[in-house]
C-alpha cells in the first residue's frame, strides 16, 4: 500500500507540473486530473461491474422463484442456481471482483492526498485543499453526486429495490457526515471520481438500452 500511495502521491506531483506549464498551477486541478485518469484506466473494470449487475437483476425473479421452490432442500437451491447462472453464462462474484482489484488503488490515493503536503499552495476555489471546507459546499456536492449514483445502481428486483433504497439514503448522509471534517482534498477526489462514475454508468445504461432495442 506504501508504494501505491508513494505513486499516486508522484502522479499528483505530475499532474501539478502539467498545470504549471500551462500557466495555471493548482493541487486542485491536478487531483481533478488524476482522478479522470485513474477513472480511464479502470474503465474496463467498471464495464464488467456495470454488466455483471445487469445480467444479475436480470435473473432475479428466476432466482426468487428457485429459493422458494427449494427453500427446503439447500442442496437442490444450489445446483438448480448453478445450473441457472451457467444457462445465462453468470459469474456471481464477477460483479465484486472491480470492486476488490479497485480497493488498493482507492485507499492508495486516500492515502496519498490526506498526507500531502502542497508546497505550491493548497488554495483552491473557494476553498484550502489541506482544510475541511467550512462553507459545506463541496460536501453538499460530494452527497449529492454520491445519491445520484446510489440510485443509478438500484435494482429492478422489489427486494433488492428496498434495501437500495435504504442505502441511497444511508450512503450520501454518511458521505456528507465525513466529507463535514475531511480535508477538501480528498472530497474533492471523491466529488469528482462519483461524478465520472455516475456519467460512465448513465453512457452504459443507455448504451446497454440501445442495444436491447436493437435486439428486439
Amino acid at each position: 500500500m506504501a508504494f501505491l500511495s508513494n505513486a499516486m502521491q508522484y502522479l499528483l506531483t505530475f499532474f501539478y507540473n502539467i498545470t504549471v506549464s500551462i500557466g495555471i498551477p493548482s493541487y486542485g486541478g491536478a487531483i481533478i486530473l488524476l482522478t479522470i485518469a485513474l477513472k480511464i484506466a479502470l474503465y474496463p473494470l467498471t464495464v464488467s461491474q456495470v454488466k455483471s449487475m445487469k445480467a444479475m437483476a436480470a435473473v432475479s425473479p428466476k432466482l426468487k422463484e428457485l429459493q422458494e421452490k427449494h427453500k427446503n432442500n439447500p442442496e437442490k437451491l444450489q445446483k438448480e442456481m448453478g445450473e441457472l447462472y451457467k444457462t445465462h453464462k453468470i459469474n456471481p462474484i464477477s460483479g465484486c471482483l472491480p470492486l476488490i482489484v479497485q480497493m488498493p488503488f482507492l485507499l492508495a490515493i486516500f492515502w496519498a492526498i490526506q498526507g500531502f503536503g502542497y508546497p505550491g499552495g493548497s488554495e483552491f476555489l473557494w476553498f484550502d485543499l489541506a482544510k475541511p471546507d467550512k462553507t459545506y459546499i463541496l460536501p453538499v456536492i460530494s452527497a449529492v453526486a454520491t445519491y445520484l449514483q446510489s440510485k443509478m445502481s438500484i435494482m429492478p428486483d422489489q427486494q433488492q429495490q428496498q434495501q437500495q433504497k435504504i442505502m441511497t439514503i444511508l450512503m450520501p448522509v454518511f458521505i456528507l457526515y465525513i466529507s463535514i471534517t475531511f480535508p477538501s482534498g480528498l472530497v474533492l477526489y471523491w466529488a469528482v471520481s462519483t461524478i465520472i462514475q455516475v456519467i460512465q454508468q448513465y453512457y452504459l445504461n443507455q448504451k446497454s438500452e440501445a442495444v436491447q432495442g436493437e435486439a428486439s
